[in-house]
């Protein structure tokens, strides 16, 4: 079993990236103008309630002008980190819901980011319940191409906490949408939250438990940041629920990683909320100590990832394993 990937003990994107590409790549993150149902009406108001009014893409380049323009805006954001002559980029699609367009308008969208030659993948933000077939067709076409992630926000398996944050729909239609996704040959990247008002650690092991079992591409473990302009604040504020400290955020994920198989691409370990917006945990706005607290007590404790992982074959789609 694998214990070491480049030095960290776990399967991080930017290893895979390398991995697959023979060089580092960078995202770039991008909005694709298009909206949400759960802000809509036609299945919420208001978003999840941890959702703040860019709808989780604060970090995007804004649209203004043509895409190329947005993808040149977006390169000028990530400029300081690169050091290649001719760097690559993933286009990551990320604000709101990145498959709620006409097909029309995603096909000539999407059509257009992967034409682009140091574009070398598109990633595309989205909710299982914007994913009707022929949406899906188009996606695989473009997976032929060059690679496509489909990234999924499910955040957690229990219906309780679903409700409670408004996520606007139920486990089945998440099963069914990673079903026809893997069905149709796309890698599928889930969106997990730790720390959502009143879930115990072991629900949320119960959720990485369950993706586990799945056998998902990649996962981001997000840690829940409460956010100004969302409804969160006020529960927060009211001393409704608490969030993570540093040390139980870094037992958690230890004991994530855990459990997760090897081959899973881990793409996030905390996750970033906009200083400007962040009002609690606010020990998560130093993003370097948190990352070098976690790869320190990783290494401290001797934790690497799927070393908790059954050697069992992977779950076959049309199996989806039962929730608890």
């Amino acid at each position: 079993m694998r214990t070491d990937w480049n030095g960290k003990p776990y399967y991080s994107l930017d290893f895979y990236l390398r991995e697959t590409f023979g060089r580092k790549v960078y995202k770039l993150a991008l909005d694709g103008g298009m909206s949400c149902p759960n802000r809509d009406g036609t299945v919420g108001v208001g978003g999840c309630i941890f959702c703040s009014e860019g709808g989780s893409g604060e970090f995007a380049a804004k649209r203004t002008g043509s895409l190329k323009e947005q993808i040149e805006s977006a390169k000028a954001l990530v400029s300081r980190k690169i050091r290649d002559d001719q760097p690559l980029y993933i286009a990551y699609f990320q604000s709101y819901t990145n498959t709620y367009a006409p097909y029309s308008y995603l096909e000539s969208l999407f059509s257009e980011a992967i034409s682009f030659p140091e574009i070398c993948g598109l990633s595309i933000g989205t909710r299982p319940d914007c994913l009707p077939a022929e949406t899906i067709r188009l996606l695989s076409s473009l997976n032929r191409k060059k690679p496509v992630w489909v990234e999924l926000g499910l955040q957690t398996i229990h219906e309780d906490t679903a409700r409670r944050i408004r996520r606007g729909y139920p486990l089945p239609v998440f099963e069914d949408a990673f079903r026809r996704l893997k069905e149709a040959g796309l890698p599928v990247i889930v969106h997990v939250i730790l720390g959502l008002p009143g879930e115990t650690k072991e629900q949320m092991l119960e959720t990485v438990r369950y993706l586990s079992n799945l056998r998902i591409d990649g996962i981001k473990l997000q840690l829940l940041h409460v956010l100004k302009g969302t409804d969160l604040l006020p529960l927060y504020e009211a001393g409704a629920f608490q969030v993570l400290s540093l040390p139980e955020y870094l037992e958690l994920l230890g004991d994530c990683l855990r459990i997760l198989p090897q081959e899973t691409v881990i793409h996030r370990l905390s996750g970033d909320g906009p200083k400007r917006l962040l009002c609690a945990p606010l020990w998560s706005a130093d993003k370097r100590m948190v990352l070098n607290s976690i790869h320190r007590y990783l290494k401290e404790q001797q934790i690497y990832q799927g070393m908790d992982v059954p050697k069992t074959a992977p779950t076959k789609t049309a199996d989806l394993p039962s929730a608890p």
